[in-house]
């Protein structure tokens, strides 16, 4: 059994509760538009185990140390790692057919900033967005998810609100 933190979009935007909020995490996902490297630096302070991928906003270095699009698979569950992958009946261009080919248990994406934890029946396979965990962007409230994974099996997914009030946001920009 692992518990897995799930995070996108910081754009470079660290908040402390992120360590509190994966202490207990076997592994954190990064689904892209990280920002800067330090970000990740912080998230492997936490936890034995961070997997990431770059998103569209990111640069150079971040391009060159992670891939677009990760497929894995750990504890049973067969995953898609991505930043722009979109949700059942509005899938990225592409990625319709790579879920196709690769069958996974899990899409992990994040780009849109609009939390989602969706089921797809046709291709049996759960996405889920995080939303954004940063300050850059429209949306109201930050957050992260958290799930277990269990012989094969996605269970126990938590969704963690960390505020909507961006004047009083808790955290600091990193570089």
């Amino acid at each position: 059994m692992k518990k897995i933190g799930i995070i996108s979009d910081t754009h470079s935007w660290w908040d402390d509760r992120f360590a509190q909020h994966f202490a207990d995490c076997d592994e954190v996902w990064h689904a892209g538009d990280i920002g800067c490297e330090a970000i990740l630096e912080r998230l492997e302070a936490v936890v034995p185990v961070v997997r990431a991928v770059y998103g569209n906003a990111d640069g150079g270095n971040l391009r060159k140390r992670l891939k677009e699009t990760e497929i894995f698979e750990t504890e049973g569950v067969k995953v898609v790692l991505t930043h722009i992958g979109g949700y059942p009946g509005k899938y990225a261009p592409g990625m319709r057919n790579r879920l196709d080919l690769s069958r996974p248990k899990l899409m992990v994406c994040g780009h849109s900033h609009i939390l989602k934890v969706i089921p797809d029946r046709m291709l049996d396979v759960l996405v889920v967005n995080p939303g954004a965990a940063g300050r850059q962007g429209w949306q109201r409230v930050r957050t992260l998810i958290t799930l277990t994974l269990n012989q094969g099996n996605v269970t126990h997914a938590q969704v963690i609100e960390l505020g909507d009030d961006k004047h009083h946001v808790q955290g600091e920009k990193l570089e």
